[in-house]
């Protein structure tokens, strides 16, 4: 039995991806374009049913359907249509190396990623990683990166963190001693223990420690992290125990700070809002009306525009006021 989802987009019933093709075709054919029909597809079939309508298209009309649709739209719009159009399975390595590749490298997006995936999705990455690019993403990582933040892409890279099985109360408590030693404790930080510990302890037994740190030190881990560490490492350590704590606030904040403020970060709205479509957006939407006082709903409208609006409000798929 398939395991259930709390993402906004399922498998749409009555699905015939002929029929589906032909409505795209026609919307996108002569003068003009139908936005409001693709947009209304595209984002109530599952992403293996659009993997189904592409596959159509090419044999119906000998055209492929990513291409029609990047000359038809433009902009944002385009952004978000293209990203749901990429197969679920290859999204993540496409987005790592479009990080790393060309100048410059987009750190916030290696951190996001590899602090919030599972040791099994991320071992999905690496292999698709290396099918797609010829390269090891490991390679790719510490081409690009240095220092302690490179160290702990590496250890997260790795995803040799310990299985959820039954925690050592003994080591939970070294644990917390160790990172209070490594930080509060010392003059300077022991970075290599926090990527240790953070990078390879299982998810159970992490915040049992955090709540056992708070209770040897009467700081959060965060607070002292904050205190601690800076730049990059700081950025990836934190997003590490957001994700510990729980994966959909930690995402439900990284959509938060995309809309925050003056002008949007409209490519990490577009990668977690798709990316999360038949994960988990349910349970994000859930965290960012707990924690930001309105729903992810109303967020968007306030910040977006237009049919690229539109798209990401139905990819959210409804209210949590």
């Amino acid at each position: 039995m398939a395991k259930p989802t709390r993402g906004t987009i399922k498998d749409f019933n009555g699905f015939n991806a002929n029929n589906d093709a032909e409505a795209l075709r026609k919307a996108m054919k002569g003068l003009g374009t139908d936005e409001d029909t693709i947009m209304k597809i595209l984002t109530a079939r599952s992403n293996a049913q659009r993997q189904q309508i592409g596959g159509s298209f090419k044999t119906l009309f000998g055209r492929d359907l990513v291409d029609d649709l990047k000359s038809e739209l433009t902009g944002k719009l385009e952004k978000v249509i293209v990203a749901l159009m990429m197969p679920a399975n290859l999204y993540d390595a496409y987005e790592l190396r479009h990080a790393i590749k060309g100048a410059g490298t987009d750190e916030n997006v290696l951190i996001e990623i590899l602090a919030s995936r599972t040791p099994a999705e991320i071992n999905h990455i690496k292999k698709v990683y290396k099918e797609e690019n010829g390269l090891e993403l490991e390679d790719s990582i510490t081409g690009d990166t240095s220092g302690f933040f490179q160290r702990m892409l590496v250890v997260l890279v790795q995803a040799n963190r310990d299985p959820d099985s039954k925690v050592n109360d003994a080591l939970v408590d070294q644990d917390a001693q160790d990172l209070f030693k490594a930080g509060e404790l010392k003059w300077g930080t022991d970075e290599e223990k926090f990527i240790t510990i953070l990078g390879t302890r299982s998810i159970a037994h992490l915040r049992k420690v955090f709540d056992k740190y708070m209770t040897i030190s009467g700081y959060q881990i965060e607070e002292s992290l904050g205190r601690e560490t800076s730049g990059n490492l700081q950025k990836i350590l934190l997003a590490v125990v957001k994700s510990v704590r729980s994966v959909p606030g930690y995402l439900a904040e990284t959509l938060h700070q995309a809309m925050k403020g003056a002008g949007t970060d409209d490519c990490t709205l577009i990668r977690v809002m798709v990316s999360r479509s038949e994960i988990d957006l349910l349970d994000i939407r859930k965290e960012y009306r707990k924690n930001f006082g309105k729903s992810l709903l109303q967020a968007l409208k306030g910040d977006t525009s237009g049919d690229y609006r539109n798209t990401l409000l139905l990819v959210c798929g409804g209210d949590d006021e």
